[in-house]
């Protein structure tokens, strides 16, 4: 699919699966994150045929409910947050988008009334 040049070439990884959790969409930031796993080709595949048995039961979850999984990880000396959440188009489950952005050491948090 193609995708307006803002979102292929922003510095955040963008993956979508449909209901049965076949990757249906990535951006190119996407595809270069998950290179050595075959990028763009993933396309088509199964999120549970490129994740382990732990995270396969976390992606269940998630397509069982409406609430995100959110978290940081440090890989290669560079921290990112990972933000996992289920969409839905009529009201029904329709799949899951994953967000995936480097952050810097420290991020500044206001509390704004």
């Amino acid at each position: 699919m193609s995708h307006p040049s803002w979102l292929e070439n922003i510095p955040i990884a963008i993956t979508v699966s449909d209901a049965e959790g076949k990757i249906i969409e990535m951006n190119q930031k996407a595809a270069d994150t998950f290179a050595s796993s075959g990028g763009k080709d993933l396309i088509g595949k199964n999120l549970f045929d490129c994740h382990p048995s732990k995270a396969q039961e976390k992606i269940r979850q998630l397509s069982q409910g409406t609430t995100a999984n959110v978290y940081t990880i440090e890989k290669n000396g560079i921290k990112k947050l990972i933000y996992q959440i289920p969409y839905f188009q009529n009201g029904k489950f329709a799949g899951l988008v994953e967000f995936s952005f480097a952050t810097p050491d420290v991020i500044p948090h206001f509390i704004r009334d």
